[in-house]
């Protein structure tokens, strides 16, 4: 489904470095946004660049997909280290989550772009129907090393959960959403309920499939569980008080220790009831006191190379700005 009709009109030809003329210029450091918006232009990716523009600026959708296509592959997912953390031109899931986050922000997850990337999908699912972390690439390109490696990989949530809940929130139908739907239903189930292992991100994908499931009642029902056994075992702790991110003790795996704002991106979420009002402003002031000098936000991912680590930071910059913005805090 195409949602760009519900957004409001953007001219068909933006300059992305102007703004509109009613809007006075910004003295550099006045606000978290425009510290922000100088770290883009210096160290983005034009995909983030043509991203910020659309979110804050004004910019239109058109931009973003023209950028975005560049990561698009002949089968019809995306490579190029779309994902950061995957490098070389080859086509693996993580890219295509990133990619669907990337046209949901937009409005533009459907058309025949989204039915070329759910034949890529079915060509790499694993037999019961999901989505495996990485795809096995004869060619060896570069990975993060927390990137599982294996020749029979098996389905995964981390994948599996954002790619379904993104197609069913844009009411899209493909014959490979019956099976990876099954699927996380069941992965979700089994996280609620103490049968898997659980891992801060996994609770991220299963919100993110949650949220969009078409069946409300049960995803509401499946999130209260999963909920309950979060705030148990305290898999996402709330900080006593806003700490400056470089002090946060790193958690085994790819980042640092995940925090409310970064499980409940948004107010209607269905696990914004697991925390508390005070919770959930304690974690943004901490988002808020996490912006860097240079007015980007740091990553949640180990540094493993360079490039990636930057390119990841402006990932992080936009995600901030959405999510304070969307709890209706100042930017």
């Amino acid at each position: 489904m195409d949602r760009s009709a519900s957004l409001p009109s953007s001219p068909s030809s933006p300059s992305l470095h102007t703004r509109p003329a009613a809007e006075p210029a910004r003295p550099p450091g006045s606000s978290a946004l425009a510290r922000a918006e100088r770290f883009v232009w210096l160290s983005a990716r034009v995909l983030e660049q043509r991203r910020f523009a659309y979110h804050f600026l004004g910019g239109g959708a058109e931009a973003v997909e023209t950028a975005l296509a560049a990561y698009l592959g002949t089968d019809g997912g995306y490579g190029h280290a779309l994902d950061p953390d995957l490098r070389g031109p080859v086509s693996q899931p993580p890219h295509a989550v990133h990619a669907l986050r990337v046209l949901d922000g937009i409005g533009r997850c459907g058309g025949q772009r989204v039915e070329r990337l759910c034949r890529y999908l079915t060509s790499v699912s694993t037999p019961d129907g999901a989505l495996p972390v990485c795809h096995p690439s004869p060619h060896g390109y570069p990975a993060a090393p927390w990137v599982p490696s294996a020749d029979d990989p098996r389905g995964d949530l981390l994948t599996t959960g954002p790619v379904v809940g993104l197609l069913h929130r844009n009411e899209v139908w493909h014959a490979w959403l019956f099976r990876a739907t099954d699927f996380c239903w069941a992965a979700v189930a089994a996280l609620a309920e103490g049968g898997a292992t659980a891992r801060p991100y996994e609770v991220t994908a299963a919100v993110a499939f949650l949220d969009g499931a078409p069946d409300r009642a049960r995803a509401e029902a499946a999130a209260d569980r999963l909920g309950r056994r979060v705030r148990e075992e305290r898999l996402i702790v709330p900080p006593p008080a806003p700490e400056p991110a470089e002090d946060r003790p790193l958690a085994p795996g790819p980042g640092e220790p995940l925090q409310v704002h970064d499980i409940v991106r948004t107010p209607g979420s269905l696990a914004r009831r697991w925390f508390t009002d005070a919770e959930v402003e304690r974690s943004l002031d901490a988002l808020v006191a996490a912006q860097q000098e240079d007015g980007g936000w740091p990553p949640h991912r180990r540094a493993w190379t360079p490039g990636a680590t930057l390119e990841w930071r402006s990932v992080a910059t936009i995600e901030a700005l959405l999510t304070l913005r969307a709890y209706g805090r100042r930017i």
